[in-house]
């Protein structure tokens, strides 16, 4: 595997751990939808991750990784449609996709 794809896989990696780090074990969402801090801090990781994704993408289009282009597309709209990202939308992500990504991501670094 290419240098730069396994640094940028360990980006990926590290966002989903502080993802993980601003949650509380019980993941409640109404917590979540109250603590402006944990929804930015999560906004400003599903971003890196996106990123990640998208150089990603460019040398290796075809690499082993679910949602790819999710990944990159929701990485955008919080970007360029900032106010249009719901509570919602990152709740899920942060339930159902991460996890998926997390383990891709642990099978390549392997």
């Amino acid at each position: 595997m290419d240098n730069e794809i396994r640094a940028w896989l360990k980006d990926i990696e590290q966002a989903i751990l502080e993802i993980n780090s601003f949650l509380p074990e019980s993941k409640v969402f109404t917590d979540f939808q109250k603590d402006l801090k944990t929804k930015r801090a999560v906004e400003r990781n599903i971003e890196i991750i996106g990123e990640a994704m998208a150089r990603i993408l460019k040398v290796d289009p075809d690499i082993d990784i679910s949602d790819t282009r999710k990944i990159v597309d929701t990485r955008n709209r919080i970007i360029h449609g900032y106010d249009s990202v719901s509570e919602d939308i990152l709740w899920g992500i942060i339930i159902r996709n991460l996890p998926v990504l997390e383990i891709d991501v642990k099978n390549l670094l392997k």
